[in-house]
């Protein structure tokens, strides 16, 4: 315990012959320092200016100062930081609000011209740079903060970072809605002028048709065909022939008062199979469809003298079929030869039967009577468009075979000639 103790004791007759402790006249004052027992004393110990009272309250002053101006400051960067959060808030809320207000605009002005959102789009942009123009600011005061020593915020600057990031995603994404609705409206827009334009210019060459025709104007499909008599020479015929169909739709006003049985409104036949497609009411049976020679019974009542519309529709895919009669389904079934595809290539004729492709007529078998608006479609029709055929409501072509007058003729004494169906139709009823 001796020998630590020794070696820090200070003798001032060893070292620098001054007193240890105290302060002499000259204003200086020498220090203690350990020093090993077996290291040599004899070198002065370097003393220290000592200050004065006055400098270090100066010193401390100052250092109150710049703690209370750091204060000072840092309550002024959070009150801001505050501030900046509620405007972001608020920005967002009426962000939002504008992106609902867009929204029902273009649903109430479906059908007029959008206005370009490109206005909604730079106010989103330049509030972004305001945002990060704020956000640079708080980057530059915590530098400055860094400088002086002071200290900043961190957490506060952490949340406002997340805080504008997720505003800008949302913002973000509001644009590209904004985007994409634009784009479909805009598209929806040209797909509604094209439909105006194309209505239009039907209007227009309607009308340049019946100046042109004048009061002696028949429209292509306003005929019927007449079938007086039952033989095997009065016929008419189709100019098309039939695409492969999977499935099809076979629409017809027509007119009988003959009996037994009206005969055969239309047949259609092939190399190889002369009865691919046929509607035929033959003595006392009941109307039949055939198709590849398979046969399905209507429940059709047509035998009366009046005019009558009749639809049947027919799919590939299980024999489905159904039958319409004055645009009420009368029947339908299935099984009616189910997979075959209509062949193409066949010859088709109104008001007889097929024993070989194009003749061999029964006469037993010829319908009489009148027949008009002889259409085909490819397809399956819908029902309501049925019912507005039957009732003079509107008129579809077929998109397979048309009713006009170019595209039948007629053989053997079977005539054409002008036809109002609708007015007709009413007097016979």
């Amino acid at each position: 315990m001796l020998h630590p103790l020794a070696g820090l004791i200070c003798i001032y007759a060893l070292t620098c012959v001054k007193v240890v402790y105290g302060q002499n006249e000259k204003g200086e004052r020498f220090l203690c320092t350990a020093v090993s027992i077996d290291k040599d004393t004899s070198c002065p110990v370097q003393s220290l200016p000592v200050q004065s009272a006055s400098v270090q309250e100066e010193e401390l002053r100052n250092t109150v100062m710049q703690l209370r101006e750091t204060i000072l400051q840092q309550k002024e960067t959070i009150a801001n930081q505050l501030g900046t959060i509620k405007e972001l808030t608020s920005k967002l809320s009426r962000c939002e609000s504008d992106s609902e207000t867009f929204r029902k605009m273009n649903k109430d002005t479906m059908d007029d011209v959008p206005k370009d959102p490109n206005d909604t789009i730079d106010v989103l942009g330049k509030t972004m740079q305001s945002l990060k123009d704020r956000l640079e600011n708080l980057e530059q005061q915590q530098m400055r903060a860094n400088i002086s020593g002071a200290s900043f915020p961190n957490e506060l600057r952490n949340l406002l970072q997340r805080r504008l990031e997720d505003l800008e995603n949302q913002l973000l994404k509001k644009v590209n809605e904004l985007e994409e609705e634009k784009s479909q409206l805009y598209n929806e827009t040209v797909a509604h002028r094209q439909r105006t334009d194309s209505t239009l210019n039907s209007l227009m060459n309607r009308i340049s048709e019946l100046e042109k025709g004048g009061a002696g104007f028949k429209s292509p499909e306003n005929f019927k065909i007449s079938l007086p008599l039952r033989t095997n020479y009065l016929f008419g015929q189709v100019k098309k022939s039939l695409p492969e169909m999977y499935t099809f739709t076979i629409c017809m006003w027509l007119k009988s008062g003959s009996s037994p049985g009206i005969g055969t409104p239309f047949s259609y036949g092939v190399p190889g199979q002369a009865n691919e497609i046929v509607l035929i009411e033959w003595g006392h049976n009941p109307i039949e469809l055939l198709i590849n020679d398979k046969v399905a019974q209507l429940p059709l009542s047509l035998s009366d003298g009046r005019w009558h519309h009749i639809c049947i529709t027919w799919t590939t895919r299980d024999g489905l079929w159904e039958a319409y009669q004055d645009g009420q389904r009368s029947g339908s079934g299935e099984n009616l030869a189910p997979w075959h595809p209509i062949k193409q290539g066949g010859v088709l004729i109104l008001g007889q039967e097929q024993d070989v492709v194009g003749g061999r007529f029964d006469a037993t078998q010829a319908f009489v009577g009148e027949l008009s608006h002889f259409n085909i479609w490819d397809r399956v029709l819908r029902s309501t468009d049925i019912i507005a055929m039957s009732n003079c409501s509107s008129y579809v072509p077929g998109n397979v075979v048309a009713w006009t007058d170019s595209n039948i003729e007629v053989f053997g004494g079977a005539s054409k000639s002008p036809l109002e169906l609708c007015e007709d139709r009413l007097f016979d009823n």
